[in-house]
């Protein structure tokens, strides 16, 4: 120890700081400062700008070899004077020795940012599935059977709204051959069937048999029918069928479109009965077939509203003749006749 102190007070410049010291004004003081850590008390007094004169660096007494019973005065955080257990006091310089390690329980350094240039890792997307297709507002399942509920003879409101109300509940659209001279004075129902997704399609104009015609009327009962639908719905027909199913050789050169007959027949027009109409339905149906109706008689409206919930729940799709055609990779082409799509 007294050792140390002769060392201090042969600093080179003792006597000028002690005269530094002995003529700045007291302003703080220690209270109690032999009591150990906890009941010392730094007193501060104010400058006339209201600022503290001296204060003590945090810890400071931790970072500095200080003598037993000895204290540290400190002036804008720097110690100037050694203070011994008599009362005198000396000017030091001291030199810091570096700040103690963490140990354990105490906080370590922030980990280090991440680089804003590195981006997240990405999230893998479900992969779309190729079988699942959007058409007619609708989705379908490729692996599952399709068939085509087709109506002749129509538009007659009070038939076909009822068919596409049960069709439209199991996400199903129809195809409707009209008679052209029909069209106008049904025309809030046709533009519905455009609108929901149903297929307009050509029954002639007159519901002539096409068969007992020359090639101009043939072509005259086709192209009517095509621009008066087209006048109501904006859309054109792409598909015929012929009145009857009557056909021959002049018939299919002059109609100019697919011609679509059918390979079930429900017979509904003959018998009028929607449960004899379910029985040509229900068991018999499979993947790819046209199914022939009529939009003219509420046993078909009933009729269609039993067998379609049964089909769907057997995993049947209603489809259009044109989308059963797209899915089943089927380039329909003008005056050939077509009984199923498969």
């Amino acid at each position: 120890m007294k050792k140390h102190l002769k060392l201090l007070k042969k600093a080179a410049s003792l006597s000028l700081s002690l005269s530094l010291l002995l003529s700045f004004p007291a302003m703080a003081a220690w209270e109690n400062e032999h009591l150990g850590p906890g009941a010392a008390q730094w007193i501060e007094e104010q400058t006339p700008e209201g600022n503290a004169s001296q204060q003590p660096a945090p810890d400071a007494e931790s970072h500095f070899d200080v003598p037993e019973d000895h204290s540290v005065t400190y002036i804008d955080g720097q110690p100037v004077s050694l203070t011994n257990p008599d009362g005198t006091t000396e000017a030091i310089t001291l030199t810091p020795q570096a700040p103690p390690a963490e140990t354990a329980g105490e906080p370590s350094a922030p980990p280090a940012a991440e680089d804003a240039s590195t981006p997240p890792a990405a999230e893998t997307a479900p992969a779309e599935d190729p079988n699942i297709v959007t058409s007619g507002g609708r989705q379908l399942d490729l692996r599952k059977p399709m068939i085509a509920l087709t109506y002749d003879d129509g538009p007659y409101a009070p038939v076909g709204n009822k068919i596409m109300d049960v069709l439209e509940q199991f996400n199903g659209r129809a195809t409707f051959f009209m008679v052209g001279d029909r069209v106008r004075n049904y025309a809030t129902e046709v533009k519905r069937m455009v609108s929901n997704g149903h297929e307009v399609a050509n029954h002639t104009y007159n519901h002539k048999y096409l068969n007992k015609l020359d090639a101009a009327s043939i072509r005259s009962q086709v192209e009517q029918c095509n621009q008066v639908i087209q006048e109501v719905t904006g859309v054109r027909p792409s598909l015929m069928r012929l009145p009857g199913g009557n056909q021959n050789a002049t018939v299919r050169q002059n109609i100019g479109m697919p011609i679509i007959l059918w390979n079930i027949d429900t017979r509904d027009w003959a018998t009028k009965n929607a449960q004899k109409t379910i029985d040509a339905v229900l068991g018999k149906v499979k993947d790819g077939d046209i199914v022939l109706m009529h939009e003219l008689y509420s046993s078909t409206a009933d009729a269609t509203a039993t067998f379609v919930p049964q089909l769907a729940a057997q995993g049947f799709q209603f489809v259009t003749v044109s989308e059963l055609a797209q899915f089943k990779g089927k380039a329909l082409t003008a005056n050939q006749v077509y009984y199923s799509i498969r």
